[in-house]
């Protein structure tokens, strides 16, 4: 028997090493109860003070509402219109989240299971994609889309959103797709499935938790966006969540109950979609680099 195998089995009847592992675990316990109090802290503030007054949000920021009411949910929602924010954010958000998984999900297939010339320099393409200031292209993209007459669309925040979201999905699932073996593409093509099936049919069902990361990632980024929506759309019953939020604040004053109860709102669907599908960002996230 091993030394080394030998000391650390007469370590663990030690009391005094056996008290050390304990009080390491109740540390690290209490840190991690920390840590997610903090996390947790400012969702858990947003809700209690959509109940307060904004006398009351001032005089006690902190303390439990005197009195639990639904009035400041009822009249942010008629105030805003968030009705009809959440629908435009909803149609943004969900098709720009299909195209980006899609398309993303294709280019990956490509660039991860065949071999061509130019495959380092289009590696190379997106990955400067990834580095360009998102916003610095404000100017260009409304020049554009004022020639073209695609202002006020909901294409107008779908296609930029696409196409600033799809470098890291593209790096994503790359990566996870290049972990797949050979030898499942090749028994495909001894049964006669050609690209497409193989795409279809293996690939994509494989590489679901890599997809469901991106999709998770585009949803979130793609419900709370502001500076596009703001300088792409003017039309009042085109403005998404983010918009309508900023009504409660006019420059000079804000109204805080309401606010804070428009943004209890506005933040729903994105804590249901992490809660939900918290395990598949994980999965998604190091399945690539474990395998294989």
């Amino acid at each position: 028997m091993r030394k080394d195998v030998v000391y650390e089995a007469n370590r663990s009847f030690n009391p005094v090493f056996k008290q050390k592992k304990s009080i390491l675990k109740v540390m690290k316990t209490v840190f991690l109860i920390t840590f997610s109090f903090c996390m947790i802290y400012p969702l858990y503030w947003l809700f209690i003070s959509a109940f307060k007054s904004t006398d009351e949000f001032f005089q006690f920021p902190y303390a439990l509402p005197s009195e639990w009411t639904f009035d400041n949910f009822v009249r942010a929602w008629n105030l805003a219109d968030l009705g009809g924010a959440m629908i435009n954010s909803t149609v943004v958000t969900v098709v720009g989240t299909i195209f980006t998984v899609f398309l993303g999900a294709l280019t990956a297939y490509v660039l991860s299971r065949f071999s061509f010339k130019w495959k380092g320099f289009i590696m190379l393409f997106f990955l400067l994609g990834m580095l360009i200031p998102i916003h610095s292209t404000l100017v260009p993209l409304f020049s554009i889309m004022n020639e073209i007459g695609m202002l006020n669309t909901y294409w107008a925040l779908i296609l930029p959103y696409t196409a600033f979201e799809l470098p890291i999905a593209i790096f994503l699932i790359t990566a996870y797709m290049s972990s797949i073996p050979k030898e499942i593409e090749e028994a495909a093509v001894i049964d006669g499935a050609g690209y497409w099936g193989i795409f279809f049919r293996i690939m994509l069902p494989i590489a679901v938790p890599a997809m469901a990361t991106v999709a998770i990632l585009a949803f979130l980024r793609y419900w709370n966006e502001y500076i596009f929506a703001l300088v792409f759309i003017n039309d009042a019953s085109l403005k998404t969540l983010p918009l309508s939020l900023s009504i409660f604040s006019d420059g000079y004053s804000t109204d805080y109950s309401l606010t804070m109860a428009a943004m209890a709102i506005a933040v729903i669907p994105t804590v249901i979609m992490y809660v939900f599908f918290q395990e598949q960002i994980m999965k998604g996230m190091v399945a690539g680099s474990v395998k294989g």
